[in-house]
């Protein structure tokens, strides 16, 4: 899992990489290594895949570093690249197929070390419904219920990631959470 590092320490990395030290990336890579995973998986749906989109996206966001406004928050800006890779890479695959159950290496919800065993194998079977749900909707809603839902984005953030006004995002995961809904009852799951 990655650690969050604050802005202005993302810039001085982004500096320093810029001024010819490839090894000021590898606190990047570590920072963001794991929100890309849960991503990429939330939109490719095959951990496999989502690991090929986020190596490649790392890959260009480093080639790219020159292009990258400091004024700018870089995770944003990251994830609209990984965006774009996994898109590239769906249609390119046609990578429409179903969804595989996450596998528990991901961990997408890391488990509270207090929790009893009950309540480990409750979290388990709600976040296994959760993902059959979402298998079921279109990429778009998918997409958008994992940025913000399971990576808790802002609607400022989603919106740089999409490239959509903010308001949109409001409404965008309106209907997102709507689908899901219907995906769920329709799964025979009532949902609040």
């Amino acid at each position: 899992m990655g650690v969050a590092l604050q802005p202005e320490v993302e810039k001085e990395l982004i500096r320093k990489c810029l001024a010819g030290d490839a090894r000021f990336y590898e606190p990047l890579v570590r920072a963001y290594e794991g929100p890309a995973m849960r991503v990429a998986v939330g939109m490719m749906g095959h951990p496999d895949d989502a690991y090929d989109a986020v190596q490649e996206a790392f890959v260009k966001v480093f080639d790219n570093l020159g292009k990258f406004d400091l004024n700018r928050a870089f995770g944003p800006w990251f994830f609209q690249i990984l965006r774009n890779q996994c898109r590239d890479q769906l249609r390119s695959r046609q990578a429409r197929g179903r969804l595989e159950t996450v596998d528990e290496r991901l961990e997408l919800r890391p488990a509270d070390e207090r929790s009893s065993p009950e309540r480990t194998r409750q979290k388990t079977a709600a976040r296994d419904l959760l993902w059959k749900g979402l298998e079921r909707i279109g990429d778009e809603h998918r997409e958008i219920l994992v940025l913000k839902e399971l990576e808790g984005f802002r609607y400022n953030e989603i919106a740089e990631i999409i490239g959509i006004p903010e308001g949109t995002v409001a409404s965008r995961l309106f209907h997102a959470r709507r689908a899901l809904k219907e995906a769920l009852e329709a799964m025979g799951i009532s949902y609040p």
